[in-house]
């Protein structure tokens, strides 16, 4: 004996088309950014500051080159312990920024971004446009867009 089913044909056009939250709704595009020139110290102190992890290193023709975190601030710290020197003020970002830097589209939809967030282990993402440093997306910001979603988003 078969399922029946009791409630009648279901009327298709009743669902509402789902909307498209993109990255581009709830990037940041003011950001600190740091240019390879700069100390780690100047990095640490920036950081500090303004209660970030890390930022973007960009050239003067604000296109991205790297990214330099509170990690790679510490390794730098913990290298000039180990050799029991002092922390060399003169050594620049250049030399300790990651340089193979992922990046998001900022058209991507939100749920391939946290995909994306869960798979890297990365906790941003800089946004390029025509070669250009246009924003950043990090994990607060996917939290951030989820808690102003309605629950019928979530499927």
């Amino acid at each position: 004996m078969g399922i029946i089913n009791f409630q009648g044909k279901r009327d298709k056009s009743a669902s509402k088309p789902v909307e498209q939250i993109l990255v581009s709704d709830y990037m940041t595009t003011k950001l600190i950014t740091f240019r390879p020139e700069q100390t780690i110290q100047e990095v640490i102190e920036t950081l500090i500051k303004n209660r970030i992890s890390g930022g973007p290193v960009v050239n003067e023709k604000n296109e991205l080159i790297g990214i330099i975190s509170e990690g790679d601030c510490i390794k730098h710290i913990s290298e000039s312990k180990y050799y029991n020197m002092p922390m060399d003020r003169s050594h620049s970002v250049e030399n300790n920024m990651i340089t193979e830097v992922e990046t998001i589209d900022k058209n991507m939809n939100i749920f391939d971004a946290a995909n994306k967030f869960i798979s890297s282990r990365r906790r941003r993402f800089p946004i390029i446009e025509n070669g250009k440093l246009v924003g950043q997306i990090s994990q607060k910001d996917i939290l951030k867009a989820a808690l102003k979603m309605k629950g019928n988003r979530w499927k």
